[in-house]
C-alpha cells in the first residue's frame, strides 16, 4: 500500500511539533525522554527519507503540488504571527531590548493587514515538493534528527559541567524540534505567506535557543540574532507585498518562473535575497552567528548545518536563474565572495574551536552565496553539493568539538595537541570532518572546481580572486588545526572518553555519510543535482560532472589510499634509523623534553601562528561590516529605490 506523499508532508510538518510537547512535558532525567527523542527522531528520519526518495525517483516533481484551498491553516498561519509578534514583544519589554519590537512590528502587522483586508492572491498551491525540497529533506530529516538525538544526552553532561547554568535542558530540546517542523514547513511551501510564517518562527526559535544559559552574554547575543533576522523578515514581508498586492502572484514558484520575462520581479526578489543575506548570516550580518556559540553546542550544530543559515542560501538557490547578469546577482556574488574570503581569514586568528567553525561556516555560506548570484548551471550544481557536503561535516565537527570539551574542558585547537593519543576515538572522527572540509577526493573540493568554472564563465575577476586566496586561507586554518590533533608532544596521553552512547548513535553515521558521499558524489551529481537543474531553468541542462570528470576523481581517490599504501611497502627490508627532532635546546633523548641554556630539563611545547597583528578580529571585522553594508545598501538603493 502506497502512503500519500501530501499525507507524509503534513505529518513532517506537524509532528516535530508534537514531539516538542511531548518532550517539553517529561521529566528532564528520565531514560523514556531518551527514548521518545530516539523513536520519534527516527520515525522522523524516515518519513523524510520516504518522501525524499519518492519524489527524487518519479522524474516528474508536477505531480507533488498539494493545496490550493487552506482557509482553516491560513488562519492558523495568522494566528501564529500575532503570537510570534507578541512573543517578541513581551521578552523585549522583559529585557529592556525595545528595538526588536520595532523590527517585528514592521514586518508582522502590514502582513496581517494584508491577510486581513483580503489583499493576499488566494487559489494557488500552498504545497509543493520538487527535487531541490526533496534533497533538503534529506539533510533536515537525517542531519537534523540526529543533532536531535546527540543533545538528548550532551544536555545532560552540560549541566553536569556547567552547575551554574539553571536545567531547562526540556524546553532547550522542544525549541529543537520546532526548528525542524518549521524547516519541514518552509521548504515544503511555495506560498509566500506561509514561507514568511516558518521563516519567522526560525529567527524566534534561534533567539531562545542563543540565550538558553541567561547571562548577560547570552541575552545579548541572542537579541542581535533576533534584531538581524527580523530585519530580514522585513524585508521578505516587502517583498511579499508587492509580489501579492503589485504582481497579483502569491507563490515562490512564479516569482522565479515569471521573474525571466518580467523584469520589474527583480525588485521583490532582491528583497527576498536581501532577507537570505541576513538568515545566511553574511557580512554585514555575520556578527549573530558568532553570538551564537554561548549556546550548548547541539544549538551550534543544529543552526550551522540543517536549519537556520541553510534557509538563506536555499532561498538564493531558489532565486538564482533570476539573478544571472543583473546588478542584484552581481551585488550578492561580490558579497557572498567578499565574505568567503574575509571570514576564511578571521579563522586563522582564532584558536577556540567553535569559533573556528564559526567563522568557517560564514565563509562556505558566503561561497554558496557567491554561487547563487552567478545564475549559472554550474553554478547552483556547486552551490548545493556544497550544502550538502556542508551540513553533514560541519553538524560532525561541532558534535566532536562539544565531547572533546566534555571530555577535556576545554574546546581550544591549542589543548588538542596530540589529540590522536589523548582521545583517539574522537580524534580520528575530527580528521574525517576536517578532511570532508576541504581535502580530496571529498565533495567541497570538487564543488569548489565548478564554482571556479561558474566565476570564470560569469567574468567576473573579483570573484576568481576571492575564491583562490580564500580557499588558500581555508587551507592554512584547517591545516593547523589537523596538524595539532596529529602532532604527539608532551602530556599526549590517553584520557578517559566519557562520550555516552547516544551521542555516538549521532557521531558514527554522520562520519559514515562524509565517506559514502565521497564515492557517491557522481550518482548524487546526475540523480539529485542535475534534475535541481532541469527544473530551475526549465531545460535538460547538460552533465556539469562528465565522465572524464569522474575519472580524475576516482584517480585522486586512489591515490589517497595508495600513496601512505605504497610508502610502507617500500620501506620494508629497509633499514631505518631514530632521528630526534631538532628543539630549542639539548634534546633529552625522548623528543619531548629538551635542556636549556642553564641546564634544566623542560618540556617542548609547539604552537600555532594565528597572525593575529596582522588581520585579526580587533583589525579586520568591523572593516569587513562596514565594507559590506556599503554593498547591501548600494544594492537596495539602486534596484528598490530605482524602481520605486
Amino acid at each position: 500500500m502506497t502512503i500519500p506523499i501530501i499525507d507524509v508532508v503534513n505529518f513532517l510538518i506537524l509532528f516535530p511539533f508534537i514531539m516538542a510537547i511531548i518532550v517539553g512535558l517529561l521529566k528532564q532525567t528520565s531514560r523514556l525522554r531518551s527514548a521518545v527523542i530516539m523513536i520519534g527522531g527516527f520515525t522522523i528520519m524516515a518519513a523524510a527519507i520516504y518522501v525524499a526518495i519518492t519524489v527524487i525517483t518519479s522524474g516528474d516533481t508536477s505531480q507533488f503540488m498539494y493545496l490550493e484551498n487552506t482557509h482553516l491553516p491560513d488562519k492558523f498561519v495568522i494566528a501564529g504571527e500575532v503570537f510570534l509578534m507578541c512573543l517578541v514583544c513581551f521578552l523585549s519589554i522583559k529585557y529592556k531590548k525595545y528595538y526588536a519590537i520595532l523590527f517585528s512590528l514592521a514586518g508582522t502587522i502590514p502582513v496581517l493587514w494584508m491577510d486581513l483586508t483580503g489583499r493576499v492572491v488566494e487559489g494557488n498551491t500552498h504545497i509543493r515538493i520538487d527535487t531541490f525540497a526533496a534533497v533538503m529533506y534529506l539533510i533536515v530529516g537525517i542531519v537534523g534528527i540526529l543533532i536531535c538525538i546527540y543533545a538528548s544526552g550532551y544536555m545532560k553532561d552540560y549541566h553536569h559541567h556547567h552547575t551554574d547554568v539553571q536545567d531547562r535542558s526540556n524546553y532547550f530540546l522542544a525549541l529543537m524540534f520546532v526548528f525542524l517542523g518549521a524547516m519541514f514547513g518552509l521548504i515544503s511551501s511555495d506560498s509566500l505567506s506561509w514561507i514568511y510564517f516558518f521563516w519567522e518562527i526560525t529567527s524566534v526559535c534561534s533567539f531562545l535557543m542563543i540565550g538558553y544559559t541567561r547571562t548577560q552574554e547570552a541575552v545579548d547575543n541572542s537579541f542581535r540574532a533576533l534584531w538581524m533576522n527580523l530585519l530580514g523578515g522585513c524585508g521578505f514581508a516587502a517583498g511579499l507585498m508587492i509580489c501579492n498586492m503589485g504582481f497579483g502572484i502569491s507563490n515562490l514558484s512564479q516569482v522565479t518562473d515569471m521573474g525571466m520575462k518580467e523584469a520589474a520581479l527583480i525588485v521583490p526578489a532582491t528583497l527576498f535575497a536581501f532577507a537570505a543575506l541576513t538568515k545566511s548570516a553574511q557580512f554585514p550580518f555575520s556578527r549573530w552567528l558568532l553570538g551564537a556559540m554561548v549556546a550548548p553546542t547541539p544549538s551550534s550544530a543544529l543552526l550551522h548545518s540543517a536549519t537556520m543559515v541553510k534557509i538563506g542560501v536555499y532561498m538564493l538557490i531558489r532565486l538564482s536563474p533570476l539573478m544571472k547578469g543583473t546588478l542584484t546577482g552581481v551585488m550578492i556574488t561580490v558579497i557572498g565572495g567578499f565574505t568567503f574570503f574575509a571570514a576564511s581569514l578571521l579563522a586563522i586568528t582564532v584558536s577556540d574551536g567553535k569559533k573556528v567553525l564559526a567563522y568557517s561556516t560564514i565563509s562556505n555560506l558566503g561561497l554558496i552565496t557567491a554561487c547563487a548570484g552567478t545564475g549559472t548551471q554550474e553554478g547552483v550544481w556547486a552551490a548545493v553539493m556544497l550544502v550538502l557536503f556542508h551540513a553533514v561535516s560541519k553538524s560532525l565537527l561541532f558534535q566532536t568539538v562539544g565531547d572533546i570539551e566534555n571530555c577535556m574542558h576545554s574546546r581550544d585547537i591549542e589543548d588538542m595537541h596530540g589529540l590522536i593519543i589523548k582521545l583517539p576515538r574522537l580524534a580520528f572522527i575530527m580528521i574525517i570532518g576536517i578532511c570532508g572540509m576541504f581535502m580530496a577526493p571529498f565533495g567541497m573540493l570538487v564543488s569548489k572546481w565548478a564554482a571556479l568554472k561558474s566565476f570564470v564563465d560569469s567574468g567576473s575577476v573579483w570573484l576568481v580572486l576571492f575564491l583562490v586566496f580564500g580557499s588558500g586561507s581555508t587551507l592554512f586554518y584547517w591545516a593547523k588545526w589537523l596538524g595539532k590533533i596529529c602532532t604527539v608532544i608532551h602530556q599526549s596521553f590517553e584520557l578517559e572518553d566519557i562520550t555516552p552512547r547516544s551521542e555516538l548513535v549521532s557521531i558514527f553515521p554522520l562520519t559514515s555519510l562524509i565517506i559514502i558521499m565521497c564515492f557517491a558524489f557522481p550518482w548524487m551529481s546526475g540523480h539529485m543535482i542535475q534534475p535541481i537543474l532541469d527544473e530551475a531553468y526549465h531545460a535538460n541542462i547538460p552533465d556539469v560532472i562528465g565522465g572524464s570528470d569522474v575519472i580524475i576523481m576516482m584517480i585522486m581517490v586512489a591515490m589517497v589510499f595508495m600513496i601512505p599504501i605504497g610508502s610502507r611497502f617500500l620501506s620494508i627490508g629497509k633499514n631505518s634509523k631514530m632521528t630526534m627532532s631538532y628543539v630549542a635546546g639539548v634534546n633529552a633523548g625522548d623528543d619531548r623534553h629538551y635542556i636549556d641554556s642553564f641546564g634544566k630539563e623542560r618540556a617542548l611545547y609547539m604552537s600555532n601562528w594565528y597572525m593575529e597583528d596582522y588581520f585579526g578580529e580587533k583589525k579586520l571585522l568591523w572593516p569587513c561590516i562596514w565594507v559590506a553594508a556599503v554593498l547591501v545598501a548600494v544594492m537596495l538603493i539602486i534596484v528598490v529605490g530605482g524602481a520605486i
